[in-house]
């Protein structure tokens, strides 16, 4: 077997290789010498990075494509019982693995950070990443989107720490047991997971609870779920609890958050000094992301200012306010943002970077669930922007729910004063966006779907 290495794990099938998740995985089994294979629905680039780590990687999905002396299966919750390669795999009597196990058994050994949160695990866990790689600590990381850097979502590094992103959209982050881990914020979300709030406090403390004893948690101080969530926690004495956040009574205080441009400078309180640094992104939520990642470095034992100085080295994450490019004097950033307040964060963000531009946005609803359960919030998210197309749900992993479609999102939208119109075809958008915009404009396609692809067609449209 090859060292590090679990034996399930040798020759691992992945179905669904090019998600953010799973390729992550499958790039560091490949890297730590396992044989891996998979299969995914399209070619991608993902597909082609996996290859050259010699994985092989089929396109489409077929029963055909699953080796007979495969070790094991491995799957996200995404993957349906009927998946031809998971039914040839019972056939063939072959373990099936979730992907929140496989992660959980690469992380056993090491120092591990955890980072959960109903949003802004990708920013947090990727400012670790880089910081950390910038102190020459050379980390592993497992992150749900491509560092900017990098280029990559994850890599097996030869140093003691890991930092893997945890998610708890389907419980898995439960399965992790970190030496630190994060909580970002604490949201109803999910709709198809959890039925109520109660339900994901017990899925957080159970996950607070996996905990290495003598561990930390990290936990925002401001937003009311986390605060609830710390309450309930406290008791645990084996993990001592940190906060962080502009409440007073925070044990890592935000100071202040001074805007500049498209970065922010951060000045925080940590043992009663003050430690200013900067973050290459915009937004006050980007900017407490930070301070997450430097409360966490620092219960690892790295000295703060290095790890400070470290953080400003972090250059964005794709799809996280990722600039794709200006054209005519317009400027198309492109934002994951599917959930309300992830949408009225990045918006405020714009609005600031904005001053007196106008802010076009182009939002693609991610998930009927969600859309039935957060539309009305998600319109009047909109109406921070100047005007707003409404594409259609992106279904993702879901079948249509009757009844539930954009139009919730556009009503709300309208009643809360917004300027928005619904575009059924997505090829249609770029035209209308360079009709739309003016130089000096900041156009955002916002969503968790397939509008990201609209960036490039609409800045061909603005240099045309």
């Amino acid at each position: 077997m090859a060292p590090g290495i679990p034996a399930a794990l040798e020759r691992p099938h992945f179905i669904g290789i090019g998600g953010a998740g799973m390729s992550g995985i499958a790039k560091i089994l490949a890297q730590r010498g396992a044989k891996v294979a998979g299969s995914d629905a399209k070619e991608s680039a993902t597909a082609d990075a996996l290859r050259g780590l010699g994985a092989t990687v089929h396109i489409g999905h077929a029963a055909g494509h699953l080796a007979d002396d495969a070790t094991s299966v491995v799957v996200s919750s995404a993957i349906r019982a009927d998946n031809p390669e998971l039914v040839r795999a019972a056939e063939l009597d072959i373990p099936v693995v979730h992907r929140s196990d496989a992660l959980a058994s690469l992380m056993e050994g090491l120092r591990s950070i955890a980072v959960a949160g109903t949003h802004g695990k990708t920013t947090t866990t990727s400012m670790l990443a880089v910081a950390l790689s910038e102190l020459a600590l050379d980390p592993s990381y497992a992150i749900g989107g491509d560092l900017e850097g990098p280029g990559t979502n994850a890599t097996h590094g030869g140093g003691d720490i890991f930092v893997a992103e945890a998610d708890e959209s389907d419980r898995s982050f439960q399965k992790y047991a970190p030496e630190v881990a994060i909580v970002l914020n604490v949201e109803l979300d999910h709709h198809a997971n959890y039925a109520s709030m109660d339900e994901i406090y017990e899925s957080f403390e159970t996950f607070v609870g996996k905990v290495v004893p003598g561990g930390t948690l990290v936990v925002a101080a401001d937003q009311s779920g986390a605060v609830e969530l710390t309450r309930r926690v406290r008791e645990l004495s084996s993990v001592e609890v940190v906060t962080y956040g502009e409440s007073e009574g925070a044990d890592v205080r935000v100071h202040k958050v001074t805007p500049r441009g498209l970065t922010s400078e951060v000045t925080v309180v940590l043992n009663g000094k003050y430690l200013t640094f900067t973050v290459s992104v915009p937004g006050r939520h980007y900017a407490h992301n930070a301070v997450a990642a430097l409360a966490a470095g620092v219960a690892l034992g790295i000295p703060a200012h290095n790890l400070a100085s470290a953080i400003g080295k972090y250059t964005g994450v794709k799809r996280r306010l990722q600039l794709k490019g200006e054209a005519a004097g317009v400027q198309v950033i492109d934002s994951y943002a599917h959930h309300p307040t992830e949408m009225t964060a990045d918006l405020e963000a714009m609005r600031g970077a904005a001053t007196d531009a106008r802010l076009l946005v182009v939002f693609q609803p991610h998930l009927f669930s969600r859309t039935q359960e957060l539309g009305t919030e998600m319109g009047q998210a909109l109406a921070l922007a100047d005007a707003s197309l409404v594409l259609d749900i992106y279904p993702a992993r879901e079948d249509p729910v009757p009844g539930v479609t954009s139009e919730l999102i556009i009503e709300a939208a309208k009643a809360a004063g917004a300027e928005v119109t619904a575009v059924h075809d997505k090829a249609e958008v770029p035209a209308a966006v360079a009709g739309m915009a003016k130089p000096g404009d900041l156009v955002l396609t916002m969503g968790a779907g397939d509008v990201t692809d609209l960036g490039p067609q609409i800045l061909d449209h603005l240099s045309s």
